[in-house]
């Protein structure tokens, strides 16, 4: 592991953390969240840098005392630290490869949320709604905010569409393996016979963009507004608060009704329309690198079945790392964290494993 890597990495960090304290820039809140968001980033890496540095130091000084001290108990202490300082720089230096890899640039952003029942009917509405609120609560275990941007429900409580936002430096990083299509096996509450039905429902994760990474001009969009509907069309709202953007040149339609303000569902419809164009982006980049898509685990495709929540055996299993997990309703309460973790650590490996190549 090169020193003059990580020194140069610990001194962005403190860079980061002088600007973040200097009254000039307190007052420039966009440059105030990069900042943020990049110390963020980088803050585990110096940790470890600093760790495998301080390892480096420790073998070099035991290193000058079995050089120079003939104290027979001495040399046995400065012969321990060097083996001791060794095996740490061993553990770190793996560690430090896994964590210096080319980051996610989008991985510090908030994200949007986009819930929709599939096949199975009501069951897959059923089941949307749940994975809705163990997301939600997940979030919320994380110290994120969140706020709908739409939430349509069915009749029976289900969920039809839910958009949200998760918003916290890091949110992206936490949702974005969770994009595809969720399966559940499970005996619905409808079911007299006691067979067990298979439903699914598809989830969308989308980095929120800036208007200055993709820009949107007026002369794209028409909007119309209306006022907010709940179930069964009954008015709940009684001004044009409701906002409908469609986007001319892709045909995307962006509805949002949940904020009472008409300005600031305009601006969360935006919000959705800049993350969606993105992912338009992302996927045409996806197919003209597809070696470098082969190589990592999906993140985008609303195509792709990635997971089944299998209820009967309490039984979650990832179909992309081929691992299952039995907490089946602790992960529904919103612990996903072992499953995150456990993708995460997998995608490391595979692109480690493309480095080594």
């Amino acid at each position: 592991m090169q020193e003059e890597r990580l020194q140069k990495i610990i001194a962005e960090f403190t860079e980061i953390e002088n600007q973040l304290s200097d009254p000039n820039i307190a007052g420039n809140m966009p440059k105030m969240i990069q900042l943020s968001r990049k110390r963020a980033e980088l803050e585990p890496k110096v940790q470890l840098a600093r760790d495998f540095l301080r390892a480096v130091g420790a073998e070099k000084e035991a290193n000058e005392v079995l050089a120079n001290e003939q104290d027979p108990e001495m040399r046995e202490l400065a012969q321990t630290e060097i083996e001791q300082s060794k095996n740490t720089q061993i553990r770190l230096e793996q560690e430090l490869r896994k964590a210096l890899l080319p980051a996610d640039p989008n991985d510090q952003k908030d994200v949007i949320i986009e819930i929709r029942g599939g096949a199975g009917g009501d069951e897959a509405s059923l089941f949307a709604g749940e994975l809705g609120r163990a997301y939600l609560r997940y979030a919320e275990n994380n110290g994120f905010k969140t706020e709908f941007i739409t939430k349509t429900d069915t009749e029976n409580g289900g969920a039809k569409e839910w958009v949200f936002r998760v918003i916290g430096a890091g949110a992206y990083s936490k949702f974005k393996y969770e994009s595809g299509v969720h399966r559940v096996q499970r005996i619905p509450v409808t079911e007299s016979q006691g067979r067990v039905h298979t439903s699914t429902c598809s989830v969308a994760v989308l980095p929120e963009m800036e208007e200055v990474e993709i820009d949107i001009k007026d002369g794209e969009l028409r909007i119309d507004v209306f006022r907010s509907s709940g179930n069964g069309g009954q008015s709940v709202n009684t001004t044009d608060s409701a906002v409908r953007i469609t986007h001319l040149p892709t045909g995307i339609i962006v509805t949002c009704q949940d904020e009472k303000s008409q300005l600031k569902n305009k601006k969360a419809a935006l919000s959705v329309l800049r993350s969606r164009l993105w992912q338009i982006e992302d996927e045409k980049r996806q197919r003209e690198n597809r070696e470098a898509r082969l190589n990592q685990i999906g993140t985008g495709d609303r195509s792709e079945k990635i997971r089944t929540y299998n209820f009967p055996q309490s039984r979650v299993t990832d179909h992309r790392i081929k691992q299952s997990w039995s907490n089946i309703d602790g992960i529904m309460e919103g612990n996903f964290e072992p499953i995150t973790e456990a993708i995460t650590e997998a995608n490391a490996e595979r692109l480690l494993e493309k480095e080594t190549k």
